[in-house]
């Protein structure tokens, strides 16, 4: 099937009311028939549900569906993104491993990265990803795992997914892609060698900021690991919050066409507008890698940054002149979001640390929504304007 009509029409089983719409299985545990079954379930003989920290009907509908949309053999939900991000490190590092990562990673993975994972003995070195020639210098005997995040938050970093394929393979490591930004519609990393594919689902898979939610994704043999670090440590995802995001699942291509069409548009008006600095979407020519987005994108996503002319205190002018649009620590919502980055998502992060990654005092970031791109283009150029009065 084509990936819209596997989004709508892969579900689970029908129960014997012969539902249309898969139903919500809000239970915390199952009834087994005898003990036989009880025993072998457990002793992992048999297939089944068990308790709903470890598997739920409406949790596995959402983890096949992403498998299958994502072209992997297997996924685990968990509760948020970070969850899953968390879980794809532990479920695999171990004291004496060493991590690769991208620079440009979201606030908290980069939390997660330099202050948790040394705890552990676990350490790492960062990665230019407009480098990639010089990524040999940074093996080590002990790298397991090669971490990447394209397009990056904030910044809108592309990194070459085929040569990062090609060097995780030459250099055996564990490939893991966060594939939040682009979601499987627009990019698919396992078709560039990734091992696992992590993703924020509370983002553009859910699309209308009502749920928390995340989602490890790869082959059988891996997920399994995935599965036993979180069936033990507990991040499980609320049967209910999996089914809205298998809900909305069935619309996310034509809400992603809209994003991106929108984002697109606004990218372009941006760059002409006298208040603006340097425009960033993975889609304009002037970005440094949109070739490398244009070979691995459907489509260039549904982010937008740009930079304030005036620095900070115009920024904070133009976020108080905002109207319409929200402003917001979220994306991928229907409604059109403006954050400041520097002051919020990557706030934890030292001045050096987002300096090096392009998240300057003056960075706006926009996740463009669904609404009418005239509304969205006159709001934010009413405020533009207003913070230079």
């Amino acid at each position: 099937m084509n990936f819209e009509t596997l989004a709508i029409r892969l579900q689970t089983d029908r129960t014997q009311h012969r539902e249309h719409s898969t139903p919500i299985f809000p239970t915390s545990s199952f009834v087994f028939d005898d003990a036989e079954q009880m025993r072998s379930m457990f002793a992992d003989e048999m297939e089944g549900n068990i308790y709903s920290r470890f598997t739920n009907p409406s949790v596995r509908e959402f983890e096949e569906k992403m498998a299958a949309l994502e072209g992997m053999e297997d996924a685990f939900a968990t509760a948020t993104g970070m969850a899953a991000v968390f879980a794809s490190f532990m479920a695999f590092l171990k004291s004496g491993d060493h991590l690769l990562a991208s620079r440009a990673v979201f606030g908290s993975t980069y939390t997660v990265i330099t202050q948790f994972l040394p705890r552990w003995g676990i350490t790492f070195d960062w990665l230019n990803g407009a480098s990639p020639e010089n990524w040999q210098q940074a093996v080590k005997p002990n790298t397991k795992m090669l971490f990447l995040e394209t397009p990056s938050n904030p910044g809108l970093d592309v990194i070459d997914l085929v040569f990062a394929g090609k060097f995780a393979k030459e250099n055996s490591l564990i490939f893991n892609v966060d594939n939040c930004f682009a979601t499987p519609y627009l990019q698919q990393p396992a078709k560039f060698g990734a091992d696992l594919i992590t993703h924020s689902a509370t983002k553009f898979i859910d699309g209308q900021g009502r749920v928390l939610g995340g989602v490890v994704v790869g082959n059988k043999e891996q997920i399994a690991e995935v599965r036993k670090f979180c069936r033990s440590t507990g991040p499980s995802l609320s049967p209910f919050n999996a089914w809205v995001l298998s809900k909305s699942l069935e619309t996310l291509a034509v809400r992603l066409d809209r994003h991106c069409e929108n984002a697109l548009a606004l990218a372009h008006f941006l760059q002409k507008h006298e208040q603006v600095g340097k425009v960033t979407y993975p889609f304009l020519d002037t970005h440094p890698a949109c070739d490398i987005a244009k070979r691995q994108m459907k489509k260039g996503g549904g982010l937008v940054t740009f930079e304030v002319k005036g620095g900070l205190e115009q920024g904070r002018k133009f976020l108080d002149a905002i109207a319409m649009c929200s402003l917001s620590a979220n994306l991928g919502d229907t409604r059109t979001i403006v954050t400041h980055p520097a002051s919020t998502t990557h706030a934890k992060l030292t001045e050096e640390a987002r300096q090096e990654v392009g998240i300057t005092k003056g960075l706006i970031r926009i996740s463009v929504g669904l609404e009418h791109i005239d509304d969205i283009v006159e709001d934010i150029d009413k405020a533009l304007k207003k913070s230079v009065l």
